[in-house]
């Protein structure tokens, strides 16, 4: 997903001078095809992150739509109060790369986990949330980002490399992806991110049972209010995210029930990695294993 995420940006970059590209001293040997082709576009801002996002607003403010790459929790809890004012304050057009989500650093520790940050990145009003599912959703993801510059954060899988039969063409916002449809069926399984095959497992175990799956890859605090229509054709609904409950994707689904829950009664049940994680370290596959959406 890393590489085409870069593949993506190399060949958006070829016709649109405003594209710009900030690293914080990582991504080698992912980030090198824009660097060779783009040099005048292309900084490393070192292991200065809030640093990193002041550079970013300031091209952003002249009229750069700028992409600033880091791993998990490097580009937003460390400088959560400058994507908070620069950034989401002043609606600039900066996309905040965020590599390895989840567990994806599994064996570099709870420093390298991506385990809390959509509860950081969502709580900002004017941020979209791209979090792909395979590399049809992420290619949308950017193509909706190039033509819309606007204060986003994109969340990648470290490795996963999923081309998936996709039901839309030209995704926005709030859209539903459907992976799995049953007409007459009030059962929802509704994922985001890099969740494929928890769902997949989930719905194996459940193969008496008809669930409509869609996943949504984009979403947000601003986005909130078109999507309750949506969910009142369903009586239960199961969410799948690669993140804590508290604050995740599945809390976003029950805020938005919540508002319009004497209107009707929902079964819901949110599958997400267990905050016992918190503090262990091993592969990813080894510590999904043991704590992640089941």
């Amino acid at each position: 997903m890393r590489n085409l995420f870069i593949d993506t940006l190399v060949k958006e970059a070829r016709s649109n001078k405003k594209i710009v590209l900030i690293v914080g001293d990582l991504g080698f040997n992912v980030v090198e095809p824009f660097k060779k082709e783009f040099p005048k576009r292309f900084f490393n801002a070192g292991v200065s992150e809030q640093s990193m996002i002041g550079i970013a607003s300031g091209l952003s403010m002249n009229g750069f739509h700028v992409f600033v790459y880091s791993i998990a929790n490097f580009p937003t809890f460390r400088c959560a109060e400058q994507i908070r004012n620069d950034i989401d304050y002043h609606n600039l057009p900066v996309t905040i790369v965020s590599v390895g989500s989840g567990l994806g650093y599994g064996n570099l520790g709870y420093t390298h986990h991506g385990l809390q940050d959509y509860a950081l990145m969502r709580s900002f009003p004017n941020t979209i949330i791209c979090s792909p599912s395979d590399n049809y959703e992420l290619k949308n993801s950017l193509k909706y980002l190039f033509k819309k510059p606007q204060p986003s954060y994109l969340r990648l899988d470290k490795s996963l490399d999923l081309n998936l039969k996709n039901s839309k063409n030209n995704l926005i916002p709030g859209d539903w992806n459907s992976r799995n449809k049953h007409k007459n069926s009030k059962k929802l399984v509704l994922s985001t991110g890099s969740t494929y095959n928890d769902c997949k497992n989930f719905l194996k175990k459940k193969k008496n049972s008809l669930y409509n799956w869609y996943s949504i890859p984009m979403w947000g605090m601003k986005i909130k209010s078109n999507q309750f229509k949506k969910l009142s054709a369903f009586n239960e609904i199961i969410t799948f995210e690669n993140h804590i409950q508290d604050g995740g994707f599945g809390s976003w689904i029950n805020e938005i029930l919540s508002v319009n829950i004497s209107r009707k009664k929902f079964f819901v049940q949110n599958k997400f990695i267990s905050s016992n994680v918190i503090g262990k370290v091993g592969s990813e596959k080894f510590l999904n294993k043991l704590y992640g959406p089941k």
